[in-house]
């Protein structure tokens, strides 16, 4: 490999491959940002995190719906955090550990959490969703890398190498969804469900990055940073496995009690059943050029394919089933 090139895992239209950017193409250079006194500079982003749209590949279409199929949505506006709540914690994969996360999240659903949560302190928490979903749904910020911001010198900030300033979401959807081969089940309370791998960079395994543009349907990227036309928006999706074992609301590794559809089919593995399936869909208004990127831990070198999210049901149990009835009755709530 030449000097400036990087190894890429690439998600192009369901089939994971190798392939590697030459400097000849895109110019390997770290993205200059102020470095405050007292922070660390970490590499990341370079210039070959970034391609142009229309040179990301279409994805292929998803399966068709069967005679069984719940076909239905339902949807729980929660905003888009303007309230501001964010910090380094995960309580789903770091519980009682100060920026045990080592980047800042932003939460939108349950105002209470952070690394003390319990299912009790969930239960009884504010929340910025409507229907009185206190959920916790959260991601890695995206920052404008241009500019510093005022945890530059704080952990999950710059001391953790995410430098630059918060952007705040242009829009924030979160969707449930149904299964292509069977009705759905609802959702135990206290679920946590996590989509992506936070170290995707080293460890080559479980990446579900993926990044688009508003106005460019049918083209999504696991491994770059999506440079769109303009008046388009920067888009990241979360889409979250919705297999659950059917007996537990967590697991050691935080994956293995809940899987993904067959890809093929769309169908849950033997073992499992199908439960709504949540998709969150972030959109941004950013600067022009490569000028953006999430946060991630500082081994990661914020690099897009390190995109995930995070998902603990605190729904109340009246409202899942009213959303379970939308979705296998074929209506959008």
């Amino acid at each position: 490999m030449n000097v400036g090139e990087r190894p890429w895992t690439v998600i192009a239209a369901g089939v994971l491959g190798i392939v590697s950017i030459g400097a000849a193409a895109l110019v390997a250079t770290v993205i200059s940002t102020p470095v405050p006194a007292g922070s660390v500079a970490r590499p990341g982003p370079i210039a070959a995190d970034y391609l142009p749209i229309e040179e990301v590949p279409m994805v292929l279409s998803a399966p068709a719906p069967g005679p069984n199929a719940s076909t239905g949505s339902f949807t729980s506006p929660c905003g888009r955090n303007l309230e501001g709540h964010r910090n380094s914690d995960n309580v789903i994969t770091a519980p009682g550990l100060s920026n045990g996360a080592h980047h800042v999240h932003d939460y939108v659903g349950n105002l209470s959490v952070d690394r003390t949560s319990t299912e009790s302190s969930l239960a009884a928490g504010g929340t910025t969703c409507n229907l009185g979903d206190r959920s916790a749904y959260f991601w890695p910020v995206l920052r404008d890398i241009r500019h510093g911001d005022a945890d530059a010198d704080r952990p999950g900030g710059g001391q953790d190498g995410n430098l630059g300033r918060i952007l705040t979401p242009a829009r924030v959807s979160i969707d449930f969804l149904g299964n292509p081969r069977s009705p759905v089940t609802p959702i135990p309370r206290f679920l946590r469900i996590v989509t992506g791998n936070a170290k995707a960079a080293t460890t080559g395994v479980n990446a579900r990055a993926h990044w688009s543009c508003s106005g460019t349907p049918g083209r999504v990227s696991g491994t770059f940073y999506p440079l769109c036309p303009d008046g388009q928006l920067v888009q990241r999706t979360g889409e979250f496995p919705s297999c659950w074992n059917g007996t537990d609301i967590d697991s050691k590794t935080h994956r293995t009690h809940v899987t993904f559809p067959e890809p093929a089919t769309g169908a849950c593995p033997v073992g499992t059943v199908a439960i709504p399936r949540l998709r969150v869909t972030l959109a941004y208004q950013v600067p022009p050029g490569r000028s953006y990127a999430i946060d991630s831990f500082p081994d990661q070198e914020r690099r897009p394919l390190t995109d995930h999210f995070d998902f603990l049901n605190v729904m109340p149990e009246s409202l899942m089933r009213e959303a379970v009835g939308c979705i296998n009755a074929g209506r959008n709530c």
